[in-house]
């Protein structure tokens, strides 16, 4: 299964599908010394978001979150990518970032809303985000490839 999308943050990554239902504020949202969904509120509290592709609509709350998401990506605790259905710039910011500080190549793309139920469809998918459209391809291996790949 195919599904195109648009490239915010470039690279390439597979792995298993962390689908939440709902968006999340990285900041406060998730234990950045584990990667753990800590927001009492959320739907998914207690999913372990590292080794994991992470789709949700949209992101919520702090601009801080791109600072978040440098401390996981600092700590390997990041997602191997992000699926939104909405632009986050404050999340590219913290993709681009932490591959500038730390090589560390974190894809994010948005679908379209028609798509998102496609997601359910297959628990494993490869993003690859090489060019201004991205892929989505359902069957990913649970690895990133380095940076270098691309």
């Amino acid at each position: 299964m195919l599904i195109e999308g648009r490239t915010l943050a470039p690279g390439w990554a597979s792995g298993p599908l962390l689908l939440l239902d709902t968006p999340l504020s990285l900041w406060g949202g998730i234990d950045l010394a584990d990667g753990r969904i800590v927001d009492r509120t959320h739907p998914q509290a207690g999913a372990c978001i590292p080794g994991h592709i992470l789709a949700m609509p949209a992101s919520r709350g702090s601009s801080s979150s791109s600072s978040a998401l440098v401390e996981l990506a600092r700590a390997g605790r990041a997602p191997t990518a992000i699926i939104l259905t909405a632009q986050d710039p404050i999340l590219v910011v913290g993709a681009l970032v932490a591959d500038d500080l730390y090589g560390i190549r974190i894809p994010i793309v948005t679908i379209g809303t028609a798509d998102w139920p496609r997601l359910h469809e297959a628990g494993a998918w490869t993003v690859d985000a090489s060019t201004a459209s991205a892929s989505l391809r359902s069957g990913g291996a649970s690895r990133s490839l380095p940076d270098d790949a691309l």
